[in-house]
């Protein structure tokens, strides 16, 4: 339902909801142009970090419905290859539109040339019950020498079981700062690459969790 139904003032966001039968329902327009809420992270981090996709080849690692997808090919990137270890999830219009690759039922952690022929230009990522250390290294390794990544940061899937709150909420802002450095040491310890950007998602995630965006960049190659 993708957040758009409302019963009065409370939206519905859950199938089988029980709402009283005199209870009118309305479906309100969505407050972004993309296929999910998803794109307004990747929005901010185009323009936070001043970034221009015209023509690139990028990997969309945990592309779920597609909203990263989406936000590339608004951005006239020439083709995204869509990842996501489900399947059914990406968008319909994001099916139907040949500069994307769908690569679903597909672990990112397996990603390889036989895949993924040709260097990328870049990997985007907004990826769930996984950390990025885990995650994004068969990805990364697919990047020509001056592309980047742009992924997101959850620190709910980041901190360990043990230091996750009520409701799966990471609140303390030590464990954000903690979670942030880490992974972006991970970056900077990464043969080539360094960390060129770090900002907070101007959405936080479904539970209400604070994210953020680190851009990294993988260095020319030797001459």
């Amino acid at each position: 339902m993708a957040g758009a139904v409302f019963s009065g003032d409370r939206r519905i966001d859950k199938p089988g909801t029980a709402v009283a039968a005199d209870q009118p329902l309305t479906v309100r327009g969505r407050p972004h142009p993309w296929v999910s809420r998803g794109g307004c992270k990747l929005a901010h981090a185009i323009e936070a970090f001043d970034l221009a996709l015209d023509g690139l080849t990028l990997i969309d690692v945990g592309a779920s419905t597609g909203g990263f997808t989406d936000v590339a090919l608004q951005n006239r990137a020439a083709r995204v290859y869509a990842v996501d270890v489900g399947h059914g999830q990406l968008a319909w219009s994001l099916r139907q539109d040949d500069r994307v690759v769908v690569l679903e039922k597909t672990n990112a952690r397996h990603l390889d040339a036989a895949l993924i022929p040709a260097p990328v230009d870049g990997v985007v990522c907004d990826a769930s019950f996984i950390g990025l250390e885990v995650v994004l290294p068969a990805a990364l390794g697919l990047v020509r020498p001056g592309g980047f990544c742009v992924a997101l940061i959850k620190p709910q899937f980041e901190v360990g079981r043990e230091r996750v709150g009520k409701g799966g909420v990471v609140r303390d802002p030590a464990l954000h700062a903690e979670v942030c450095a880490r992974i972006r040491a991970w970056f900077d310890g990464l043969d080539g690459w360094s960390v060129a950007g770090l900002t907070e998602s101007p959405i936080k995630g479904p539970e209400g969790n604070v994210e953020f965006l680190i851009y990294a960049r993988r260095g020319p190659a030797p001459d």
